[in-house]
């Protein structure tokens, strides 16, 4: 099974990406992941997208498409896969047509209040990086090494806003480009994490 996920910062992605991965036996592929991991082999792609990224640039699009050709060739991909924050545009998906055929492509849906709200509550160790959310957790120093705990830059309220405006206009326009294509199942992100690890589940099983 090949699969895309697609939803806006907050919505989950990750979290439920590492779990239907692990509960279907395929491998979860992050662009960022795929780039650090690019660099750190040293590899010709990996050198290029060192080059821009060490120069302030943004990696271009040839770079990523390039980095998930190369990736879905690896051995663990054989059952399967799951994309996770790759394609985020028109070009990028246009692209991955010609290296495979996607299956699915899952979009979790939340509303940006609800976003905002799980970003913005977000809180992180100073001294060991341990990370904590003021709806479990409304201390303001770290339970295991006692540092002050602190709000990410791009955690803040307003930072997390423009993240989600950032997202609506580049990536959005990918849900009604896999909609057209009959591959798009939506999930109501917008409830406890089981309930939505359940429905994906669900949707995963029946591909």
């Amino acid at each position: 099974m090949k699969l895309v996920f697609l939803g806006p910062p907050g919505a989950g992605k990750g979290t439920q990406a590492e779990k239907i991965c692990e509960y279907f036996g395929i491998a979860h592929i992050s662009t960022g992941d795929m780039l650090r991991r690019e660099m750190r082999e040293g590899t010709e792609l990996g050198a290029k997208a060192k080059s821009v990224i060490e120069a302030g640039g943004l990696v271009s699009d040839d770079i990523i498409i390039g980095m998930v050709q190369n990736r879905v060739k690896e051995p663990d991909c054989v059952k399967g896969f799951l994309l996770d924050g790759f394609p985020r545009t028109i070009a990028q998906a246009d692209a991955l047509c010609e290296i495979e055929n996607i299956d699915m492509a899952v979009n979790i849906d939340v509303p940006a209040r609800v976003l905002v709200d799980r970003i913005s509550g977000r809180r992180m160790c100073s001294g060991c990086g341990a990370g904590y959310h003021i709806s479990m957790y409304n201390k303001t120093v770290c339970e295991k090494c006692g540092a002050a705990l602190y709000i990410r830059d791009d955690d803040r309220p307003e930072t997390v806003l423009n993240r989600i405006n950032v997202y609506n206009e580049k990536t959005q326009p990918l849900i009604d480009y896999y909609e057209a294509k009959g591959l798009l199942k939506n999930v109501d992100g917008n409830r406890t994490p089981d309930q939505v690890l359940a429905d994906i589940k669900a949707l995963v099983e029946s591909i």
